[in-house]
């Protein structure tokens, strides 16, 4: 038996799908092929997490129909599923449903945009589970990068996703289940221009886990966006 599960939520890295807020500057076809970068790290860095800690690993995909093609090439010991549900509220109910009927005890869910997030992080995360029902690592956005419960909670995401209250949100909605909620110290995923400032100010802390998306941003010579995002908030 393992100690969790570790759900990693991705979606399939096509054109006009993914991190289309990087579109411009970028154009539609780097987006995708950033996101497909951060993808892999974000699997590379959960995989080893997940053998350390002994978690169950998860692979989640939307739509459902890319789970095959991409379940080739997701590293040991991930389990690709599709994810089930209209919305990413609806599909976060159901990983946490499926997690509470093959009986599972902590379930952590991240997302595939924070390659900055760290295995220490998730082992922060998980250890925090046996003191409080959930926890939540902030974005600075007012989102988060991963939240966790020590048990499946039915309707703990009955509300709006992808809002900058949504963390808040979160926690509202334990409280009115009595459940208690820890706040770990926050983190971002990479969705602007200005969260790539925020990438490149931490580069150097990084080490390896994002090399992928490191290299592709190299490469393309992507970070030459930057100087336009740092006089805009200069300007501001």
């Amino acid at each position: 038996m393992s100690r969790g599960r570790l759900v990693v939520f991705a979606k399939q890295p096509l054109p006009g799908a993914v991190k289309t807020r990087l579109a411009p500057p970028f154009s539609i076809a780097e987006a995708a092929e950033f996101y497909a970068c951060m993808l892999q790290d974000v699997l590379a860095v959960s995989a080893s997490a997940a053998r350390e800690l002994d978690l169950e690993a998860v692979l989640a995909l939307h739509p459902g129909r890319a789970a095959m093609e991409l379940a080739r090439e997701a590293p040991a010991p991930f389990r690709v599923v599709a994810q089930c549900g209209r919305s990413l509220a609806a599909r976060m109910e159901w990983a946490l449903g499926e997690a509470a009927a093959a009986g599972v005890g902590p379930v952590l869910l991240r997302g595939s945009d924070s390659p900055v997030l760290a295995p220490v992080q998730i082992s922060a995360a998980l250890d925090a589970l046996s003191e409080d029902d959930v926890v939540i690592l902030p974005d600075r956005d007012g989102g988060y990068s991963l939240v966790g419960v020590a048990r499946p909670v039915p309707g703990l995401f009955e509300h709006a996703m992808s809002t900058r209250t949504v963390a808040e949100d979160t926690r509202s909605s334990a409280a009115r289940r009595g459940l208690s909620t820890r706040f770990l110290e926050a983190s971002f995923d990479v969705d602007t221009v200005e969260d790539l400032v925020r990438l490149a100010e931490c580069r150097q802390e990084l080490g390896d886990l994002c090399p992928n998306t490191l290299t592709y941003l190299d490469e393309r010579n992507l970070w030459r966006h930057l100087d336009a995002a740092a006089q805009g908030r200069v300007s501001g």
